[in-house]
């Protein structure tokens, strides 16, 4: 039962609802809110001005009054009752004129015309000389809800408490009319407001709809080419943009993961159909036992660990492509000495090429990144400055301000090459004879942009490349840190 009533309060509850239903609701309850309080506000405003307009008519009707009840008091301090129009100076004319009573200073009540009503303690007062007036609402004797002025005259030289009073329906009828007038225009408001809340709701989510019907064509076809027209330069149109950007980078990210893919395959099936090839060889060597001579079998062998090499260096390179970008922050992240890092890897260059002359100029550079992986991408910048700079070569590396630089006397890069050389796989067909899989500098710029560096090549004054890293950071570490924190 519990679970059953839970479910049924979840189902009809107000986030359950629709978007637009739940803003036609909140348009219908503002609406109402406000039409409440106008209409309250008007009707109480109403109600006094209705009053304020009665007392003044009581007010008014008793200064009347005052002159004939000045010839009429008695020495009793109460008069007579008299038939309606019994006396020409009497100023009440049954059902037109209000009530009017006398109050004298011991509090009994006396009257001149018209119905009765109780005195209450304020008219008492009035009478007694403590109160100049006062305004109340009593019932009368035939039980109509009527308002009573009061007032203190002084008639005949003796002080008593003249009362009149008129019907409250002079305010309440008008008050009800009101009421009822205000109710059905609040009620035609809201109604309106709600029909107004579903067209502009709907209006307005037209957009979200057509960005929800994408969203779920992409996830039933997988179909990123989808596109959102962008109308306007609200919030909607932000949103259809962004999502508009999202889903073509994601086209882009899958079509770069497919060409991976492609390329990945190409590359490896070369060494894989070669080591295929020599160890099919050895293989047939022993089943057939006719064996390979000595020194056909050194290279069959010295190939088949070449090609190995080959392979573990492509799929390490494939690896760490395939890497997620690390956040700043993580513990993988941490500063990085860059000129300690260069200096490692010119000590790995110069064993790669003996006959080649490394000059060094670095000066102090920190920044936070990867050490394993900015080392390794200097590494690769290097690796490719010795194998294009000619026997006896130089190569000059330099870091100042974050700058570090390799320049290398090799032949150079073609101007119609420059702009793929960071793409991955790509090799210059001057360079296919050489060792390598094309993945060198992709890695270099993939590494170097997770550090938020830029890295460009650009043929060098006089010949041969020259290779630009730029990584901020700072020539010093903050106090109290060292390059492992």
């Amino acid at each position: 039962m519990t679970r059953g009533w839970r479910a049924f309060r979840h189902r009809w509850s107000f986030r359950a609802q629709p978007l637009r239903s739940r803003l036609a609701v909140l348009v219908a309850v503002a609406v109402a809110v406000a039409v409440a309080a106008v209409a309250l506000s008007a009707w109480l405003i109403t109600r006094q001005t209705l009053t304020d307009r009665l007392d003044d008519s009581l007010s008014a009707s008793n200064r009347g009054v005052v002159a004939y009840v000045n010839s009429r008091l008695s020495v009793q301090g109460c008069l007579p009752q008299e038939p309606a129009g019994g006396d020409p100076r009497n100023p009440y004319v049954p059902g037109q004129s209000p009530s009017i009573q006398i109050i004298d200073q011991e509090g009994a009540r006396c009257w001149i015309a018209g119905n009765t009503f109780p005195a209450d303690s304020g008219d008492k007062a009035v009478a007694a000389g403590k109160r100049v007036e006062t305004y109340h609402d009593a019932i009368d004797s035939t039980g109509r809800a009527v308002r009573v002025y009061t007032r203190f005259e002084p008639l005949n030289g003796q002080a008593v408490a003249i009362s009149v009073a008129e019907p409250l329906s002079q305010v309440t009828d008008p008050l009800e009319r009101l009421a009822l007038i205000l109710a059905v225009v609040a009620g035609i408001g809201v109604l309106g407001a709600t029909t107004s809340g579903l067209l502009v709701a709907g209006a307005g989510l037209r957009p979200v709809d057509r960005l929800t019907d994408a969203v779920e064509h992409i996830a039933r076809t997988e179909d990123l080419a989808v596109r959102i027209p962008v109308e306007g330069e609200d919030e909607i149109a932000r949103l259809s943009a962004s999502f508009n950007s999202m889903t073509a980078r994601l086209a882009s990210s899958r079509d770069r993961q497919q060409q991976l893919i492609a390329d990945a395959g190409h590359e490896l099936r070369t060494p894989l159909t070669s080591l295929r090839t020599n160890v099919e060889l050895l293989a047939r060597s022993e089943q057939t036992g006719r064996p390979i001579p000595p020194d056909d079998r050194r290279a069959l062998m010295e190939s088949v660990k070449a090609q190995m090499t080959e392979l573990a260096s492509l799929i390490g390179d494939l690896q760490e492509l395939s890497r997620p970008d690390a956040l700043p922050g993580t513990e993988q992240v941490r500063f990085v000495a860059v000129h300690e890092a260069a200096g490692q890897a010119i000590n790995r260059a110069r064993l790669r090429g003996p006959g080649l002359n490394i000059s060094a100029d670095l000066t102090p550079w920190y920044v936070r990144a990867e050490p394993a992986a900015l080392e390794r991408a200097l590494v690769n910048l290097l690796d490719n400055a010795v194998k294009f700079s000619p026997a006896g070569g130089t190569v000059e590396v330099r870091l100042r301000h974050g700058d570090l630089t390799v320049r290398d006397h090799g032949p150079g890069i073609p101007e119609d090459e420059l702009p793929h050389v960071f793409e991955r796989f790509w090799r210059s067909p001057s360079a296919r004879s050489l060792p390598g899989s094309g993945l060198g500098l992709a890695i270099v710029a993939f590494t170097v942009q997770r550090s938020g560096g830029t890295v460009d090549l650009r043929p060098a004054p006089g010949g041969g490349t020259l290779a630009t890293v730029r990584l901020p950071g700072a020539s010093a570490l903050p106090p109290g840190l060292d390059p492992d924190d």
